[in-house]
């Protein structure tokens, strides 16, 4: 009996409005999965052998003030708002399926009608709410001891279950990610068959899920599952063709999707950003492509961050991720993941590093995270030289950051004030002599100041044989 669990007083009300209507009520899935787990939930699932929007109703006019109830008559709900929980009521039903949609078509049904046409057992249990057996625990397919051995088993036979709604199979591995379970071997057999049904469901959905994966505290565990399954190569197949390693004449690759999400679980014991975790799944993303192989030297991926930082536009408008300053910032981060850990092999000189502080801007503290992610090496003495090594780099970066403010850095001479002081209208001398200014201020050649920079500009002038006509302060 859980009677004492159910503390939260919309349980008691749905009790007596339940009774007054004549009708039994049941709080069911994830609740009741993260009652059992010890997990805080503020998503109430309401299923009524009946009417779930009758119920609703009764119970928002018992509650003082005026409550915020909404009403989907096209689906048969009602949700209900009470302070910062959330409780959906549902009529139970029985679905079926056509082959070319994963949208059910609906009918009224029993409990166990409902609760059989879930997606895992773990999510089929149900606590009575009725008052003649408040508390009592229904578990039909056996999910608490499911929740016990932590495996994810579907109801019902899983070719049906993932055939019926494809997306059903994202959610399996995602569950499996997010609570480090299992997923039963006939259940993960049935998504390897299933794979292209995966096709019927929008991409935003299964990026829905996708993203969910990339936010466990160890992403790895799902991208591997969705590579093992098969999944991963029908939606995201550059990724899927990191898999695997090339050997020529005895000299091997390492496998770079295995390193990557390598990288990505280092990561995240560091940052909780999606973004910041999408370029750490990108980073390497063209080493397929750029991919050779020398007799003397090896294998190498020349070039693969340029190749990279054109392939995630592409990436993103197919996966329909958002195309705004959040796809810009992956861009900027796979374009120059490399450059710290060049610096980081070699001295370390004023000028590369202010470089770097030009470029990266206000993300060179994300791109340092990233770059010490992706020191994977099995040498342990190998991996603390390079962490040794970008202390050195962070510090050095701090140093010139106070010293030339070059974060997000803007031209202490602009364009305007060169063809005021000579008299110039738009032309191919005033772009020389802004960039000899930004390199003179890169190279420490002068001080990131106005007056130094306006100085630099007059003698610039001069070399292309312009006379100053304003003095401008």
């Amino acid at each position: 009996m859980f009677a004492e669990k159910l503390s939260h007083p919309v349980f008691a009300l749905v009790a007596d409005a339940a009774a007054r209507l004549n009708l039994n009520a049941y709080v069911v899935g994830g609740w009741v999965r993260d009652l059992l787990l010890d997990r805080k939930s503020k998503d109430i699932d309401i299923v009524v052998v009946g009417s779930g929007i009758e119920l609703a109703e009764v119970i928002a006019g018992m509650l003082p003030g005026r409550q915020e109830l909404k009403i989907f008559k096209n689906f048969g709900t009602a949700m209900l708002r009470i302070d910062d929980w959330e409780i959906e009521f549902v009529g139970a039903r029985k679905e079926s399926y056509r082959a070319s949609s994963r949208k059910p078509i609906v009918e009224n049904g029993s409990l166990e009608d409902d609760i059989s046409r879930r997606d895992f057992t773990i999510n089929t249990m149900a606590i009575s709410l009725s008052k003649s057996d408040f508390g009592e625990l229904i578990d039909l397919f056996e999910g608490r001891k499911d929740l016990h051995d932590k495996v994810i088993r579907t109801p019902l036979d899983p070719d049906i279950t993932y055939s019926d709604d494809p997306l059903r199979m994202m959610r399996a591995i995602r569950f499996a990610s997010q609570l480090a379970f299992n997923i039963e071997c006939k259940s993960f057999e049935s998504i390897k068959k299933n794979v292209n049904r995966i096709s019927i469901v929008s991409i935003e959905r299964v990026m829905d899920e996708f993203n969910k994966i990339m936010m466990t505290p160890e992403p790895s565990k799902g991208l591997k599952m969705l590579r093992a399954s098969g999944l991963l190569k029908e939606f995201f197949p550059e990724l899927d063709a990191m898999y695997g390693v090339d050997v020529i004449n005895g000299k091997a690759h390492k496998d770079n999707f295995f390193h990557t999400v390598k990288v990505l679980d280092n990561l995240c014991l560091n940052s909780n950003d999606l973004w910041l975790r999408w370029a750490a799944l990108m980073h390497d993303i063209a080493k397929p492509r750029t991919k050779q192989f020398d007799p003397e030297a090896g294998w190498s991926f020349h070039g693969h961050e340029f190749l990279g930082a054109k392939m995630v536009p592409g990436i993103f408008k197919k996966l329909r991720l958002p195309l705004t300053e959040k796809m810009k910032y992956v861009q900027k981060l796979v374009l120059l993941h490399l450059r710290p850990i060049v610096l980081s092999q070699n001295i370390v000189t004023d000028s590369a590093v202010r470089r770097l502080l030009f470029e990266a801007g206000d993300d060179i503290d994300d791109l340092m995270t990233l770059c010490e992610a992706d020191i994977t090496s099995a040498n342990e003495y190998k991996v603390q030289r390079y962490l040794k090594n970008f202390e050195l780099v962070r510090q050095k970066l701090k140093e010139i950051e106070e010293k030339d403010r070059l974060r997000n850095w803007q031209p202490p001479v602009t364009g305007n004030d060169i063809m005021e002081s000579f008299g110039l209208k738009p032309c191919k001398e005033v772009g020389i002599i802004k960039t000899a200014i930004r390199e003179a201020i890169l190279d420490g050649v002068i001080p990131n100041e106005r007056d130094a920079a306006y100085n630099f500009m007059l003698k610039q002038g001069k070399k292309l044989g312009l006379t100053p006509k304003n003095v401008i302060n």
